[in-house]
């Protein structure tokens, strides 16, 4: 996942009413604005932006990667979802003599949907960790389970193909802001499918109780006012855990989005790929496919793969579970292009088998450090004074940076990703996640505990100049300040944590309260008002 960029060249796209969404690819790539190659289609075109407005970011970091010893002063990423902290163990596992195995079935043209044995094992690996209701027998297998597991190269492939075989061009998908900007790529480069946003914020309003919550009523909005504009919208995504939230959803919760999509006849495609990722006890995971019963089973299907929870991204490997055997027959159709070789197949089924291995080494130790990383980066916000949500899943934390924005803009959420950058330290910004309020960002913390300190004290280099230059302008204009009636960014911090409750939301424990008090002695001229001198 290549997070680091920022798509404005696409945004007048992205953020146009939906009843101009039936604008196709030609005459996008013909607007008298748009430098069209020759040497390309209009879809290449197309494609061909879409690559160069999202990569800006990531190409940076890989032409002056960090490396502490070859390139101190290189950029760190904090940007790309990947979990850096388990490569000995991985690579230990992976090279032992069980994996090695170089049969002729291997070297073959394989079932694209995958070898039967490697789908049996995916098979017994989600009954056990979905915690499904009626745990599969041996010799069940088939009959119960694997007729529709297929196996593709990563769950980008998957989104592709879900939204080839259940839209037509030009037809939508409903998915809740902010996401993973990466399945815009996936779903509308091949299958020409939009996205129908449905916009979270951080206000707790109505129906909910956490900031950026998904609700049925938002749901039903967003769906309402699609149709009212001309949309068809055949499905519904949802992310859990959440990327970039990190939110987990409750039983209850997802009880609720199904019985949504059942109303409206959607499918509802639901990609589970950080479930062994949660890293505090504290934290419960619901898989769909633990649920008693599924409101509509034939619209619901649930991916998932090896990237995130095995810390190997390198290794492209996804799986796809739905009882709808017509849409598992028209996924296996386009297998053929996105198929995964042989001998990374067996090394797969034989890591999905070791369940000792992986329940008393790997999550044990993976929870562990993930854990630990979590609070470092966590800690060294609160030091900052910087609000975010606090949450116990998946990579990343979800950073509110707003009060570092003079006018709150996009274009200045824009200008702090680059100044950012220019520092060496590459984030991902909101925009690139679609959130509807300029100011948020997502920081991978999955690393070393070497990059994560060197990264930190570059993001507080940043923040504290811009700090500086914030202060010097309201003491230039300090009526201005008081006429917009502006709060001061410091005078309220809120550490939202997992599932507080608004009417707790002045309770914090004493490591937020210390990291507030830092923040406002940085911030004020209280200490040059009440001098020592003065008090005596």
């Amino acid at each position: 996942e290549r997070m680091g960029g920022r798509g404005s060249n696409l945004q007048e796209m992205r953020v146009r009413p939906l009843a101009k969404w039936k604008v196709d690819v030609h005459s996008f790539c013909n607007h008298s604005g748009f430098q069209r190659s020759p040497y390309l289609s209009a879809r290449g075109n197309f494609a061909n932006i879409f690559q160069g407005s999202t990569e800006e970011g990531y190409k940076a970091y890989h032409a002056d990667k960090y490396d502490e010893d070859k390139n101190p002063n290189g950029i760190i990423n904090f940007g790309t979802s990947e979990n850096k902290l388990c490569f000995d163990l991985m690579s230990k596992r992976l090279t032992q003599a069980d994996m090695n195995l170089m049969d002729p079935s291997l070297l073959q043209y394989p079932d694209w949907k995958g070898h039967l044995f490697l789908r049996e094992e995916v098979a017994r690996f989600l009954t056990y960790y979905c915690k499904a209701p009626a745990p599969l027998k041996a010799e069940n297998v088939a009959s119960l389970f694997l007729l529709q597991v297929i196996v593709l190269n990563g769950c980008g492939s998957l989104f592709s193909a879900l939204a080839t075989v259940l839209c037509d061009p030009g037809e939508a998908v409903l998915i809740a802001t902010p996401f993973y900007g990466g399945i815009t790529q996936s779903i509308f480069l091949y299958g020409n499918v939009k996205l129908v946003y449905v916009y979270l914020d951080s206000k707790i309003t109505g129906t909910s109780t956490r900031p950026f919550q998904l609700t049925v009523e938002k749901l039903e909005k967003a769906l309402q006012d699609a149709r009212a504009e001309g949309a068809t919208v055949r499905a519904l995504i949802l992310l859990n855990p959440q990327n970039p939230l990190g939110d987990i959803y409750s039983l209850s919760e997802l009880r609720d989005y199904l019985e949504f999509a059942k109303r409206h006849e959607l499918h509802v495609i639901v990609d589970e790929i950080y479930m062994l990722s949660v890293f505090d006890e504290s934290a419960t995971f619901h898989s769909v496919l633990g649920m008693d019963r599924l409101p509509d089973p034939q619209r619901t299907h649930v991916m998932w793969g090896i990237t995130k929870d095995f810390a190997v991204s390198g290794i492209r490997f996804g799986t796809l579970y739905t009882e709808n055997q017509d849409v598992a027959n028209a996924v296996a159709s386009l297998c053929y292009f996105h198929g995964v070789c042989g001998p990374v197949q067996h090394k797969v089924a034989q890591l999905l088998r070791d369940r000792d291995w992986i329940n008393q080494v790997f999550l044990r130790a993976n929870h562990a450090r993930l854990k630990a990383a979590h609070t470092y980066v966590t800690d060294e916000l609160k030091t900052l004074g910087v609000p975010f949500l606090n949450r116990n899943a998946g990579f990343f934390v979800w950073i509110d940076f707003r009060k570092y924005l003079k006018t709150g803009t996009f274009e200045e959420e824009l200008l702090l990703w680059k100044r950012f950058l220019d520092n060496k330290v590459l984030l991902s910004c909101g925009k690139a996640f679609e959130c509807s309020e300029p100011g948020w960002f997502r920081i991978i913390f999955a690393d070393k505990t070497h990059r994560l300190q060197l990264g930190m004290q570059r993001i507080r280099k940043v923040l504290e100049e811009c700090e500086q230059e914030i202060l010097a302008e309201e003491k230039e204009q300090p009526c201005q300040s008081d006429q917009d009636g502006k709060a001061d960014s410091t005078d309220e911090v809120i550490f939202v944590s997992r599932h507080q409750d608004p009417t707790c939301a002045s309770s914090s424990s004493l490591g937020d309260l210390i990291g507030l008090l830092q923040q406002q002695m940085r911030s004020s001229d209280w200490l040059q008002k009440n001098t020592a001198e003065q008090f005596a």
